[in-house]
């Protein structure tokens, strides 16, 4: 068995040379499933480092985005001993860029570094209608619903979607978490959201509270 701490590390520190030897051996070792979804765990935690590193300004947004997939690589590289695809999934995320709004670096680096952190991710794209978001958590149940906006108008729309799962009965069973320029406190509590954050390691964290 490989020493989880030696591979928290290596992601935290972006080693990715030093990740996949790590991966690569532990799976050619042919471990258990139960083995490998705690060598997931491992790798899901070097995304807290990453997240620290990125608060106290030591990493960049450059850095997340690689995080985001070195992470994607390190799942890849054991999909074939996890018990099932599934198996490390800890919950589903629907995500998207509200209406009006064409901007998506920020929902990217956020959909990469979820999906890193073990969620099934439903990325929407840019100029989501509040009718497209309601229907998808309709259609999968999510736990959670990212919305992102840059514009200032990103905040009508963000109104407009968590009225829409009002209406459709759906606002109790999923939290909503709302990031990008323009978001407030003041905001958040205008739209009706859960919580916001405009920084994305600290978005995977709460999200990942929020599931545990």
């Amino acid at each position: 068995m490989l020493d989880l701490n030696v591979l928290t590390q290596a992601i935290g520190d972006l080693d990715e040379g030093q990740v996949v030897n790590l991966l690569e051996e532990f799976v050619a070792s042919k471990p258990s499933s139960a083995d490998a979804n705690l060598v997931v765990g491992a790798c899901q935690q070097g995304m807290s480092i990453v997240g620290d590193f990125f608060e106290k300004k030591e990493y960049y947004v450059g850095d997340l985005i690689f995080a985001g997939e070195l992470l994607n690589r390190a799942i890849d590289i054991l999909k074939p001993v996890i018990g099932g695809e599934n198996s490390s999934k800890i919950g589903k995320i629907v995500v998207g860029t509200v209406q009006g709004d064409m901007h998506d670096i920020g929902k990217n680096i956020f959909a990469s570094m979820v999906e890193a952190a073990g969620f099934e991710v439903y990325d929407l794209g840019i100029d989501v209608s509040p009718a497209a978001f309601a229907e998808k958590v309709k259609e999968v149940k999510p736990e959670i619903l990212g919305l992102s906006g840059v514009l200032t108008l990103a905040i009508d729309s963000m109104k407009a979607i968590v009225k829409a799962l009002e209406e459709d009965g759906m606002r109790d069973q999923v939290k909503v978490i709302i990031g990008g320029n323009p978001v407030t406190e003041e905001a958040c509590k205008q739209i009706g959201a859960d919580t916001f954050t405009t920084n994305a390691a600290e978005g995977v964290k709460i999200c990942q509270k929020w599931v545990s």
